[in-house]
């Protein structure tokens, strides 16, 4: 059991640094969209960034629920 706590917590880690990369990612291509006044970065960079919160809400709540699967 304690085999598949660690698990949980390492995928929770997991989700939740893909989700931070993905909100850096956005946030990189917000700011060019801004520097080069490119309206379709811009739209991109915003996506991406939403998208990543999403992600990290996903590991931050929904991951620690699967440790009562086996409860």
């Amino acid at each position: 059991m304690t085999v598949f706590t660690t698990g949980i917590t390492v995928l929770q880690k997991i989700v939740i640094a893909i989700g931070a990369g993905l909100c850096v990612w956005g946030g990189i291509n917000l700011m060019e969209g801004y520097g080069g006044d490119n309206p379709g970065s811009k739209s991109q960079g915003i996506k991406q960034l939403l998208a990543g919160g999403g992600v990290i809400i996903i590991g931050t709540t929904l991951v620690p629920l699967l440790s009562g699967l086996l409860n």
